[in-house]
Formats: C-alpha cells, sequence, structure tokens
C-alpha cells in the first residue's frame, strides 16, 4: 500500500507536514519507537511511529531523521500526545533528507494505526506470494545466459500481463517484448519524455519506482544500476548519464511489496547483462585508444593505418576496412569541477552514436570510444553503401554523421539529466578517407566542440560545416611544416619571455585580439600605452617582423592557432 492511501483514510487522523511528493513510496510494514537509534530494527519501506521521546534537544531531530533515511524508511508519524505541535526543528530536518512527515491525531492510538498496516499488507501479501515465488524463480533460472533481457521481459509480459521495455539514458529502446513483434512499439515521443523523467528523478535522488504519465498511459520507471559499480559511485552525475531505466506500463504504486521485490530482482539481471555487454567494448575501446594516441602523438601515417587494418574487422566484421572515417568529440563538464566526465562522456557517446533508427543494445558495438581526460573521443567508420558514407553523398548531404541529426534524438531528455550545473558539448569532423587525415579530423572535431561550448545551453553541439574558413584548414597543415612555421615565429619570444619574463606572447595575443587597437590592447593589459609599444617593438625586434603589416598579423595569429 502507498502513503498516499494511509493519508486518505480519515479514521487513521494523520496530518502531512511535509513530503507531499513521496506519497508514492509503498509501505510495507509499520514499527513504533522512540529509540534515540532503531536502524536495527529496520529493514527498509516501513511507516516509522514515534512520541518523540527521543528528542532532548533540537539537534536531535536531524541525527534521527538520517538514521532512518539511510534505514530506508518509507515515512515517519509523530505524535502530538507529548508535545502540542510537532517540532519545526524535525519538520526541517525531514524536508532537507526528503521523508514524508505526519502528525498523528492525539485521540487516535498508534495500535490502530499499527492494525491497519499490517491489515492491508497482509491482504495483499496472501494475494500474491504464491505466484510471486515461482515467478521470482523462473526469472532467476532464466536470467542473461538465456537469451538477455528479451527473456526476462518476456516473462513479465507472459506471467504477469505486464508490458515493460528497457530503455537508453537517451530513450533508445534497448529490449522489450514489442521489439520482438509482440505488441505495438513504444512511440519515440514517449520514449524520450520517460527518458527525461527518468534523468530529472535520478538527479533529485529520489527513490524508484518513479510514476509517470505519457502518451495517456501511467509508466513505472525503475533504475538499473550497473551492478558492480552501485556502491563504489560516490556521486550520481558518475552515472546518471550512463545508467539504463525499466520502464513498465503500469501503476507499481498499488503493488504488494512482493511484486516489487520481483520487479527489483529484474533490475539486477538487466543490470549483469549490462555490466557484460560493456565489458565486451573493452577490446573497441582500447582499439580507438592505440589508435587516438598515435594520432595525438603524430605518429606515421603509415603506422596509424597498420592500427586501422587491425580494428577494421572487429569494428566491421565481414566488410574488411571502412572506405571513410569520422570523428566525434564530446565533453560533459560540471559546474563545481569535481566531477570527472571522461568516463561519462565516453559511454554516452556510445549511446548517442547507436542509429536512431535502431533497438537493441548492439548497434554501438561497431563505434571506438576513449575518453582522454575529460573528454571522449569516437572513430566512427563509415561502410560504403546507401547507409554510409557513399549513400549520404548519393543524397546530396555531407557524408556520415551530422551534429544536428544527434542532437534532435538526445537534446530533451539528456538536459532533464544534465539539470541546472552540467553541460555537453559535441563535435563532429568531416568524414576521411585515409590514415593521413585522422590527425586533421581529431583537430577539426575539437575545433567544432569549443563552438558549440560557446553557444548557450545544456546540449550543443556543432559539425565541421560550422567552422570558419582558416579554422576548417589549420588541423589539415602537415605536422613538420606547422610546426617549422611555429617554431619560426614564436620560439624567440617564448625563449625571450622564458629568460625575463616579459610578456611578450601574451602581449601578442592581446593585440591581435584587438585588432591592432594601442588603446584598447593597452586598457586590457593595464599597461601604459608606451610600455606596450616597447613590448611591440621587442617582438618586431626578435621575429625580424613588422606588426604594422596585415600580411605580418596574419602570420603571428596563425601561428598562434597552430601552436
Amino acid at each position: 500500500m502507498r502513503l498516499r492511501a494511509l493519508l486518505e483514510t480519515e479514521a487513521l487522523g494523520l496530518r502531512l507536514l511535509g513530503g507531499e511528493d513521496e506519497l508514492d513510496r509503498t509501505v510495507r510494514g509499520v514499527m513504533t519507537t522512540d529509540l534515540r537509534d532503531p536502524s536495527r530494527y529496520l529493514s527498509g519501506g516501513e511507516l516509522v511511529l514515534t512520541g518523540l521521546a527521543w528528542r532532548r534537544e533540537p539537534e536531535d531531530s536531524e541525527r534521527f531523521v538520517r538514521i532512518l533515511t539511510g534505514a530506508g524508511v518509507a515515512g515517519l508519524a509523530a505524535g502530538e500526545a507529548e508535545m502540542a505541535s510537532i517540532p519545526d526543528d524535525l519538520i526541517r530536518a525531514c524536508a532537507r533528507h526528503r521523508l514524508p512527515l505526519f502528525s498523528v491525531n492525539e485521540n487516535v492510538s498508534f495500535a490502530s494505526i499499527t492494525e491497519h498496516v499490517v491489515r492491508q499488507v497482509s491482504s495483499e501479501r496472501a494475494g500474491d506470494l504464491a505466484a510471486v515465488v515461482d515467478r521470482h524463480r523462473r526469472l532467476m533460472t532464466s536470467g542473461p545466459a538465456g537469451g538477455g533481457p528479451e527473456v526476462v521481459l518476456d516473462l513479465l509480459g507472459s506471467d504477469l500481463d505486464l508490458r515493460a521495455w528497457v530503455l537508453s539514458p537517451t530513450g533508445r529502446p534497448i529490449a522489450g517484448s514489442s521489439l520482438a513483434g509482440a505488441g505495438p512499439e513504444l512511440p519515440a515521443a514517449v520514449s524520450a519524455t520517460l527518458a527525461g523523467e527518468h534523468l530529472a528523478a535520478a538527479r533529485t535522488g529520489r527513490r524508484g519506482p518513479h510514476r509517470v504519465t505519457a502518451g495517456g498511459d501511467t509508466y513505472s520507471l525503475f533504475p538499473i544500476s550497473h551492478s558492480g559499480r552501485a556502491l563504489a559511485a560516490r556521486d550520481v552525475r558518475e552515472t546518471v548519464l550512463s545508467d539504463w531505466f525499466l520502464a513498465v506500463e503500469a501503476d507499481a504504486g498499488d503493488w504488494s511489496p512482493e511484486r516489487l521485490d520481483l520487479l527489483d530482482g529484474v533490475t539486477q539481471l538487466i543490470a549483469v547483462e549490462r555490466d557484460r555487454r560493456d565489458a565486451a567494448r573493452t577490446v573497441r575501446r582500447r582499439l580507438a585508444q592505440e589508435v587516438l594516441e598515435l594520432v595525438q602523438t603524430g605518429a606515421a601515417p603509415a603506422e596509424i593505418a597498420a592500427r586501422l587494418r587491425v580494428a577494421a574487422p572487429v569494428l566491421l566484421p565481414g566488410l574488411g576496412t571502412a572506405p571513410h572515417w569520422q570523428v566525434v568529440v564530446a565533453r560533459v563538464e560540471w559546474e563545481d569541477g569535481e566531477i570527472p566526465g571522461g568516463q561519462v562522456a565516453q559511454a554516452l557517446l556510445e549511446e548517442m552514436l547507436a542509429a536512431p533508427e535502431t533497438s537493441g543494445p548492439e548497434p554501438s558495438d561497431r563505434i571506438a570510444v576513449a575518453h582522454m581526460g575529460d573528454e571522449a573521443v569516437a572513430l566512427v567508420p563509415l561502410p560504403a553503401g546507401p547507409a554510409g558514407a557513399e549513400g549520404d553523398e548519393a543524397a546530396g548531404q555531407a557524408p556520415g554523421l551530422h551534429a544536428d541529426r544527434i542532437l534532435a534524438a538526445v537534446r530533451e531528455p539528456l538536459s532533464r539529466g544534465l539539470d541546472d550545473d552540467g553541460r555537453l558539448t559535441l563535435g563532429v569532423s568531416a568524414a576521411v578517407h585515409s590514415a593521413e587525415g585522422l590527425r586533421g579530423a581529431l583537430e577539426e572535431a575539437r575545433h567544432a566542440r569549443r563552438v558549440a561550448a560557446a553557444r548557450p545551453g545544456r546540449v550543443c553541439a556543432a559539425g565541421h560545416q560550422e567552422l570558419a574558413s582558416h579554422v576548417l584548414l589549420l588541423p589539415f597543415v602537415p605536422d613538420d611544416v606547422r610546426r617549422a612555421f611555429t617554431a619560426r615565429l614564436l620560439d624567440p619570444l617564448r625563449d625571450y619571455d622564458r629568460r625575463h619574463r616579459a610578456e611578450l606572447i601574451p602581449t601578442l595575443e592581446a593585440f591581435l585580439d584587438c585588432d591592432g587597437s594601442w588603446t584598447r590592447c593597452a586598457t586590457r593589459l593595464h599597461l601604459h600605452v608606451n610600455t606596450l609599444r616597447y613590448r611591440v617593438g621587442r617582438i618586431e625586434q626578435l621575429t625580424g617582423r613588422d606588426l604594422s603589416r596585415l600580411e605580418d598579423k596574419l602570420d603571428f595569429f596563425l601561428a598562434l592557432r597552430m601552436s
């Protein structure tokens, strides 16, 4: 039974003091206590009744509520017999910990409430217990090894008449009986709404299942956490954008504890399957890491091409090599800067790059994603044919992935998960035809991501088509030319700065950024104009260039961009 049902039973004399948003919690039992620490007697889901004898000073309320919350109780009901009103410090503590708080009229005994709860819970258990135990045994013996999450969901449909889907954090269907033709598919708009509600609930710390109405139907959402990481995660932001969830077309608020336990077992089975498939991606991730490290360190194209020949059969089984490659860069950042975003961005990018029109857990298995610091980088092969690069070219479009298409499918749910303290920015390169082009494609994708980062919004993306002309050209300058050009112009200034702490490089950057305006540049650097003229003169003397000439200004600008 739900807390809401208790509140609606007038004979119980309950008055709600806080926690209206949590009234759909299920009550699995009742306990009366005035112990300062009753945790040893709590197993979760109880309505705790107390006469407040444990409270000796206001600070006791915070400690008591924290203990109850940690034990997973459903709610707290405090009697008014000892005090004229419930203390404000208890009300505030319950609000902080999202624990529903009721006051019990002094004319109603705790025994009456206990009898009512026990009677309701017992009657629900009597009807379902035998069937639930048998079904739970069948689910456990089927398991992921017997056909994956689809087998578990089929049993839910056949035995409990429940339609259910496993969805990704972006709303893409991973598994469900409807995927096998047993019923209508979940509409894309409904999936996106459910994903957004799931992410929003996870960010606020609300316990599942979460009740959601979408498309005129009621759904209950059950989080699916990584089985090996659930206890290790220190912050919900480390997993919220990568965890799957189970959507059941039903209102779980009226379910018995046994049925809820059954669904909890289902999510645990699916979590094991999720971990297994993550482990299977290890080879692809390692290949991506190796190729991208070679690209970043300026390895010879022949060496990169050799690694690609190793990667192609894994990423494109049966097709040999990929005629085109594309690079996508993603970054997840939190405002406090305390949560690393690399692994979150990696898992999210694997999900986002799965074809949006496909279902199931495997479409991203042909995408290799590495994470490098706070950045995730995807190496995407584009096979020839209607679905690949040549197919796009035949349709008159740039080949491969498009930033706007990726964004359209994920913006709504991910914005809910990022809430008001996170950002996702994404950059997409053009398709390249060989290993020689991968260095340029990586830098191009990074430039595009920086363009996206300059835009407002929680989820932003930019493609190579949106880059300015010089930004588009610079990534494809050969490394030896790049190094020689920047060294000739900037090394004398760097050496001078190192010896004299003269800040000639920052002065040059500011001078060019101010379009050569002496007054604006001096103001920005907090310098006298004569001091600025002295520094610019020193730059010209060391490099043999004239910063009054457009050609020399352009050379310095490009050198700074390539350095």
